[in-house]
């Protein structure tokens, strides 16, 4: 199984690391524009798999696309990140050149690669590479719920002092500030709903922390966070490498499921080895569809962008 990193920077060398720690892939290639950048990540990296007893081969090359050559996976991470004040939305112009040049050479050297796009505003990126590649869509996934749903169980737990291992919850709609949708109707701690252990205020804030916990870290960092994004890439990655099936919300193409078009934006689906197996459609009520289609409208006005 091999695996293709494209951007060694915060993010994308976490994701190689946890990837390595994992032990799942036989190789990770680290990709980078910066002279010698991913070849030193990578060989940091490589001298902890004595340490942290991985058997995984990092590679690191300069903006050498035939390195990546016979990929399964490829994430890309690559383009400018968030700054404090500045919005997913606001990156798009400079990103949106830079994730399609990407995905057009993996494709080159990679035809049967499954991509993860990590890149923000990631679901307009995610829709980018339907709209300018020939890839099947579910080989096309757009990581932002699976880090937005571990933000909000962080948040549950902490809310409810209890270990997250305890907590499921999940966040579907756009990966936005304002279009993120945690389910706190659905949320649960051992299968009892969360609302049993807070009250509604509570809930509220846990609701509120979530939708910015992107930018409080960015404003507590000064750039964007990596650990948690790292992990929660390097958790797709392992659900497709290995065909665990599992369940995550992801950015997906949707063609009428949830009643929503020609957009991607993050729903529950099953990653497989084939990519989504699946997209699972929840039964939302009344106000979380209206919440939905409204993330929906703010992924498509971010779209237009494009044109």
């Amino acid at each position: 199984m091999k695996v293709t990193v494209v951007g060694a920077g915060a993010v994308g060398a976490s994701c190689a690391e946890y990837i390595a720690i994992k032990n799942f892939a036989s190789e990770v290639v680290l990709l980078d524009i910066k002279e010698n950048f991913a070849e030193g990540k990578a060989m940091d990296l490589m001298q902890t798999a004595s340490l942290n007893g991985f058997d995984t081969k990092i590679v690191g090359t300069t903006n050498d696309y035939s390195k990546t050559s016979g990929s399964d996976i490829a994430v890309i991470t690559s383009g400018i990140p968030r700054k404090p004040g500045m919005t997913r939305e606001e990156l798009i112009g400079i990103n949106a050149g830079i994730v399609k040049t990407v995905s057009e050479n993996l494709i080159k050297h990679s035809p049967n690669v499954i991509l993860i796009i990590v890149s923000n505003p990631m679901d307009t990126m995610t829709y980018l590479v339907h709209k300018t590649t020939d890839l099947p869509k579910h080989r096309i996934i757009g990581m932002g719920g699976a880090l937005d749903s571990a933000r909000f169980k962080y948040r549950l737990a902490e809310a409810m002092d209890c270990p997250s291992s305890d907590v499921d919850g999940m966040v579907v709609g756009g990966h936005s500030d304002k279009g993120m949708l945690p389910l706190t109707r659905l949320a649960s701690r051992n299968s009892i709903r969360v609302s049993e252990f807070l009250s509604e205020e509570r809930l509220s804030e846990v609701l509120e922390a979530t939708k910015v916990g992107g930018a409080t870290l960015t404003g507590m960092l000064g750039t964007s966070a990596w650990y948690a994004p790292g992990a929660a890439v390097s958790s797709l990655v392992q659900s497709i490498a290995c065909d665990q099936k599992k369940m995550f919300p992801c950015s997906a193409l949707l063609e009428g499921e949830y009643g929503l078009e020609d957009l991607c934006i993050g729903v529950p689906v099953v990653l497989g080895r084939n990519g989504i197996e699946k997209i699972v459609e929840l039964d939302l009520n009344d106000s979380e569809m209206d919440k939905l289609k409204e993330s929906a409208d703010g992924v498509k006005a971010t779209n237009r962008l494009l044109e």
